[in-house]
């Protein structure tokens, strides 16, 4: 997954909640106006800046907050390719993997920095700084991988049931 791919680097501190991800005065409009919302109060500059398969960095405990699935869902929806940072709450952990959105654990992320071109191969389990320097990151399981490949879990469902379909019914 995106071994080759060069990535811009968005650098965030730690303790990123899901309020600052997806603010509760957004939630009650869709993940558009959610989208134009996020991070504001981190990084302004953001919601306006990032572009598809931008990275986000982030210091430790990133998504630590309420379980809102948006906070994953926003991050998707802005075309966001994966987020590395030291540890995640375990709640936004799965919701992250359940929306298709990659999450790779790097004890070593705080050596990344904002703006800095990166490549990173979840399945070997590394991020390739612009140095050339190598951070390893803790493996991820084959199914997670497969869930984010296929759009998130209810995609992957959706895949699943049509192709037993196929198989029963030729």
């Amino acid at each position: 997954m995106s071994a080759a791919a060069r990535h811009t680097v968005w650098r965030l501190g730690a303790d990123i909640d899901t309020d600052q991800l997806a603010p509760g005065h957004a939630m009650k409009h869709g993940l558009d106006v959610i989208a134009r919302h996020c991070l504001e109060t981190v990084r302004p500059d953001f919601a306006r800046g990032v572009r598809a398969g931008d990275v986000i960095v982030a210091g430790p405990n990133f998504g630590i907050g309420s379980s809102r699935e948006q906070a994953a869902s926003v991050l998707v929806h802005l075309g966001v390719a994966a987020v590395i940072a030291p540890s995640y709450s375990g709640l936004y952990f799965r919701n992250a993997f359940n929306v298709g959105l990659l999450l790779l654990t790097c004890p070593q992320a705080e050596r990344i920095v904002d703006g800095e071109t990166i490549s990173f191969d979840a399945r070997a389990g590394r991020v390739v700084r612009a140095s050339g320097e190598v951070l390893a990151c803790e493996p991820i399981p084959g199914f997670l991988l497969e869930m984010v490949e296929a759009g998130g879990l209810l995609p992957q469902l959706k895949a699943r049931f049509a192709n037993a379909r196929r198989t029963e019914n030729p």
